[in-house]
């Protein structure tokens, strides 16, 4: 379909689709609770769950109280002031210096997220005004005016725009954000360069694709197409789908050539062929989800589930364990952590499977979840770093990059993969502090969930309803574990506790019944890769541990056996900290604690060289 057609056929649809939005809305509803039948399970989509007392509950209210303060006039300031309009306040900085092109959109997401998983109506009020204000500065020609601070090109930031629009309407009740988001879109079909050209490794330039990560473009388009009922949304999404990549993985999770290119976008690209699959069926695209998966998982990823060095993919010839030497630059924390959120997401829903909640658990207790806050004029995280010896957290020196913008949509996310759902079950996915209110044609259940996990071994889930009610309850039982183990008000329950899989206790339940699962949490080593088998992190339970190195002690001779490992390590004063004390009585105060306790430039050790292999 060429620009001119394109163009003339949003101009033509845009009226019916307008026209047609309540019915999408309820569509989108219907397929959000799994009417689709390539959706096994449900989120609750932003809806019915709170979350309780804990370092990523309070990681969360630290962003949104900032988010809400950052001045809306400093927000809007470069757009009004491109549109001729009266433009109190002052640039945001860094990235956003010219205009907040960089983070709007993924902002507009962030808040009606936010607003719907809450209710907090002041969050949705601010996003409310940055949309509508920042639609009156769209151009005559329908020109969003989005541009990327680095390039120059309208893509980037234009798709995160698409998203934020599309969250707007499903999250915030906006009945304007469709139209808004068809008149740019229309505009942007008839002037986005189509060069599509794929990337490759090339050492000097990251982003060798042309356009600029056009290959995440689909996903948002997709769901416009979902939300909207217009068909141009979904023509304009297959423009952008990125075959030659994606194909790599369609009969191998160990394809020869998808390294070399940048990390986070080519996560990302992967929730684009998600919502390919959710709009099609396609089964070749699920197939290459899973492997895509397998891949990032067997040969990508470090023991914090983060992944990329140098923003890159790399071979799976020992780089990965070969960059600890050389790289801070280690894992794009923020950004990288969204892309496998989602992409752990979409399989989830897609499959089924236990095991993809696996990463989601490492993301938010070693990826964002291990974050430095955002803070002052735009000052955040960026990227975590595990080098050998002497590796510290400190703030990107840029404001406002894409990170900040990523960030609200993370702290947003926290509420999305806790629970799950299908027809007739409840399923905990993530343990954490958190309640959730469950509508069910027979009667509500809400589930609270207390727990001090990942610090201590039990979670305990009580039940609050108005009748007894039958179904299954569901729970994860991650990957690494061994031993789990479950009571039912109080008493031992015979219930298969495989990892990696759903453990399932099937009853009539009443509201005051309560279930304590205990995960216990030993002490093991995870090797960087299997070219380096000696160079491992310290792991407790999802958790991993980094040396405290203000005693400015080496740690050597960490002993191969983890059964002696779980001897010498033991622990200390503050909840999940432990002292090496090793059998020589020699005057060791190295202490380990949890990666996301350690503080802004405060050195650490994660990554330690054994004399021989572990032994488990």
């Amino acid at each position: 379909m060429d620009t001119r057609t394109l163009r003339r056929d949003f101009l033509k649809t845009a009226p019916v689709a307008a026209g047609m939005l309540a019915s999408a809305v309820r569509a989108l509803g219907a397929q959000a609770s799994g009417s689709s039948s390539r959706v096994r399970l449900e989120s609750f989509n932003f809806q019915g769950v709170r979350l309780r007392e804990s370092h990523w509950q309070m990681q969360y209210q630290a962003a949104h109280d900032y988010y809400l303060a950052v001045s809306n006039d400093d927000i809007l300031q470069g757009f009004r002031a491109a549109a001729g309009l009266p433009a109190p306040g002052n640039p945001l900085g860094g990235w956003c210096a010219k205009d907040s092109s960089t983070v709007l959109g993924q902002w507009l997401s962030g808040m009606s997220r936010i607003y719907r998983a809450t209710g907090d109506t002041a969050m949705r009020d601010k996003a409310v005004y940055l949309m509508t204000e920042w639609a009156k500065t769209i151009a005559p020609d329908g020109d969003s005016r989005m541009r990327s601070p680095l390039s120059g090109q309208p893509l980037y930031p234009f798709e995160k725009l698409v998203c934020g629009l599309v969250d707007m309407q499903v999250y915030a009740d906006r009945k304007d954000a469709i139209p808004t988001l068809e008149k740019v879109t229309n505009w942007a079909a008839k002037t986005f360069s189509r060069d599509r050209t794929p990337a490759v490794p090339n050492p000097s330039n990251l982003f060798s694709g042309q356009p600029r990560e056009w290959y995440t473009f689909s996903e948002n388009l997709y769901r416009a197409y979902q939300v909207s009922g217009n068909p141009e949304f979904k023509s304009f999404a297959e423009v952008w789908l990125y075959h030659p990549y994606w194909n790599k993985f369609a009969t191998t999770p160990s394809p020869a050539d998808a390294w070399g290119v940048h990390a986070y976008s080519h996560v990302n690209t992967f929730s684009s062929a998600a919502m390919h699959y959710e709009v099609t069926g396609d089964p070749t695209t699920l197939r290459i989800l899973r492997n895509a998966y397998d891949f990032l998982q067997s040969t990508q990823c470090y023991a914090t589930g983060g992944y990329g060095p140098d923003e890159r993919l790399l071979p799976s010839d020992g780089s990965l364990g070969k960059s600890l030497e050389s790289r801070a630059n280690t894992f794009e924390a923020v950004c990288g952590s969204w892309a496998g959120f989602k992409l752990a997401g979409y399989l989830t829903r897609f499959t089924g499977e236990a095991r993809y909640g696996d990463w989601s658990e490492q993301l938010l207790y070693n990826g964002v979840g291990a974050a430095l806050p955002i803070t002052g004029q735009g000052k955040h995280f960026y990227y975590a770093d595990y080098r050998l010896n002497a590796a510290v957290k400190v703030y990107n020196r840029s404001a406002y990059t894409c990170c900040s913008g990523s960030y609200i949509q993370n702290m947003a996310e926290y509420h999305n993969q806790i629970y799950y759902k299908d027809a007739s079950g409840l399923y905990v996915n993530l343990y954490l502090p958190s309640e959730v209110t469950w509508p069910r044609p027979d009667g509500e259940v809400k589930l609270v969930q207390d727990t001090r996990y990942p610090e201590a071994e039990t979670t305990t889930l009580a039940f609050e309803m108005k009748r007894s009610l039958n179904f299954p309850l569901k729970f994860r039982v991650p990957g690494w574990s061994r031993d789990v183990s479950v009571k039912v008000n109080g008493a031992a329950a015979n219930v298969a506790c495989k990892p990696g899989t759903w453990a399932t206790i099937a009853r009539t339940w009443k509201s005051g019944d309560w279930v304590e699962i205990r995960i216990p949490l030993v002490l093991r080593y995870v090797a960087v890769d299997p070219q380096h088998p000696k160079r491992v992190a310290v792991v407790r339970g999802p958790v991993v541990m980094a040396q405290d190195r203000l005693a400015q002690e080496p740690v050597s001779g960490l002993p191969e056996m983890e059964a002696t490992l779980n001897k010498w390590l033991v622990p200390d004063a503050a909840p999940a900290v432990f002292r090496l004390v090793p059998p020589s009585g020699a005057n060791v105060t190295a202490k380990f604690q949890p990666f996301y306790a350690i503080g802004e430039s405060y050195p650490y050790r994660m990554y330690f060289d054994l004399d021989k292999p572990p032994v488990a």
